[in-house]
């Protein structure tokens, strides 16, 4: 027992110090490891599956909604990433360079890409001439890096793992409809996959992306108070097309620039995972991204009868279920601690009691609730057992970002909240980017968003009680 115990303590409790809970996490659920590159992450077997998981389930949706994959270079000419100014102004602290090639110093230097608009540009100024060559929707699954000052797994790396979808249409309206679509698509995977809720919305003009003519965001809530930004999609207008030469030409023959549009999500989705359903003794996975849903451990599995009866229950339970079972001879407690650390969903305890009376223990992750199931309910009782879970889980989080979330109408209250109650703030604001710079400055929060769903919480900016334009939900972030 004692080396139970000693597992269970090894994690730091999110009450005691947030950020060493999360690292404890990531590391002894085997997500990643430290790399001799500073800044970079080894993603562990464990890591990579859920990240497999997360891929699987967005490029189904992305080849459902026509989107094709590519692949670009990894490297971009100083002189393509300098075509569009505000894009390369935007990205200029982050750029590593490659300046020799072997012993030769490089005539142009190349830069290791943080992003491929630049790339995607030069290609759609080659391939497309026509009205008939619209709309291209392309994806890409790559890595991008990063130059980062402050990093930590899954959430700030310097080399990290995404996809980036670029699209080319034939008018404004046809771009912003992309744009919003994509956007969707992210938060109702978010939410009906990753059980996070997300507030949709769009970033301001100080907050959008660097080249883009507006960037629109889903935001969530994290166990300690801080917002994280999950996913972003932009539209380019025709900003980029006029830097690259995009042209086409349209049914009347006449010449015109494409409207272009942006979108990704990262492996920091792993990182929300963890922050908004995890608890002192680990992980918690929702059913629908866990690598393993169901685990079997047998109890006195030297007893005879006992390992034949979970291999059985394991083959029954592939048919619905990915599932593990774990004959290893540690002791049952030891297995109990290693898979409520990785999160699996739920757990299965059969021995030789449980086989007498045609029966097996479920144990769920997120509560820890025991059922006695009867085998021959067995995948039935499963399959809405998952279902519950993931549904729970979603439930969870919402309650608690809704318990988080505050609202101030002068700038006294906006201060006191975000001094002593993490969460979202929501506020009116006048639009003007010398009062989101003077909140940020005196409370410490940025604007996360500008909701679709608007509410008229005051007439008046929380900061400088001129007319408000818009509310917003502020808040700290990582």
């Amino acid at each position: 027992m004692s080396k139970n115990k000693k597992f269970v303590e090894s994690i730091t409790p999110m009450s005691e110090d947030f950020a060493k809970w999360y690292t404890d996490i990531v590391k002894k659920a085997e997500l990643t490891d430290y790399s001799t590159v500073k800044g970079c992450m080894i993603i562990r077997p464990y890591g990579y599956a859920i990240w497999e998981n997360i891929q699987k389930e967005l490029d189904a949706k992305f080849k459902a909604t026509g989107h094709e994959n590519v692949y670009m270079p990894l490297f971009i000419p100083e002189s393509l990433l300098e075509k569009e100014k505000d894009h390369v102004e935007g990205f200029a602290p982050e750029v590593a360079w490659v300046t020799h090639g072997g012993e030769e110093k490089l005539a142009e230097r190349l830069c290791v890409r943080p992003t491929s608009e630049t790339l995607f540009c030069e290609h759609y100024s080659k391939i497309i001439q026509s009205y008939n060559d619209l709309p291209k929707l392309y994806n890409q699954w790559c890595s991008v890096v990063r130059w980062e000052k402050t990093t930590r797994p899954f959430l700030r790396t310097t080399e990290f793992l995404w996809q980036e979808g670029h699209t080319a249409h034939a008018t404004q309206k046809d771009a912003e409809e992309e744009t919003i679509k994509m956007l969707n698509v992210y938060a109702d995977f978010c939410e009906n996959v990753l059980a996070m809720p997300v507030i949709k919305g769009q970033k301001t003009e100080k907050e959008k992306f660097a080249g883009a003519t507006s960037t629109y965001t889903i935001e969530s809530l994290m166990h300690d108070g801080k917002a994280l930004q999950n996913g972003t999609s932009h539209n380019f207008g025709d900003n980029f097309a006029k830097a690259f030469n995009i042209q086409y030409t349209d049914k009347n023959g006449t010449l015109q620039y494409v409207h272009q549009t942006s979108w990704g999500v990262t492996t920091r989705l792993i990182g929300s995972i963890i922050m908004v359903h995890g608890d002192d003794s680990g992980l918690v996975l929702p059913p629908k991204i866990a690598p393993i849903q169901v685990v079997i451990v047998p109890i006195a599995q030297h007893k005879e009868g006992v390992l034949d009866k979970a291999h059985e229950l394991k083959d029954r339970i592939s048919k619905v279920a990915s599932v593990k079972l774990d004959d290893s001879d540690k002791m049952a407690g030891w297995k109990f601690n290693e898979y409520e650390m990785k999160g699996i969903p739920v757990r299965l305890e059969v021995g030789p009691k449980d086989i007498e009376n045609n029966q097996v223990v479920l144990v769920r992750r997120d509560t820890r609730e025991k059922l006695v199931v009867s085998i021959d309910e067995l995948e039935v009782k499963l399959e809405e057992l998952l279902e519950d879970i993931q549904k729970s889980l979603f439930e969870k989080a919402k309650t608690l970002r809704d318990e988080k979330t505050y609202s101030a109408t002068t700038m006294e209250e906006f201060k006191e909240i975000a001094d002593t109650k993490p969460g979202f703030i929501k506020s009116m604001w006048c639009g003007e980017t010398s009062c989101e710079e003077k909140i940020k400055e005196i409370a410490g929060t940025s604007s996360r968003c500008m909701p679709f769903n608007q509410e008229n919480l005051s007439d008046k900016c929380v900061c400088c009680g001129k007319d408000a334009t818009h509310l917003v939900y502020w808040g700290k972030a990582y």
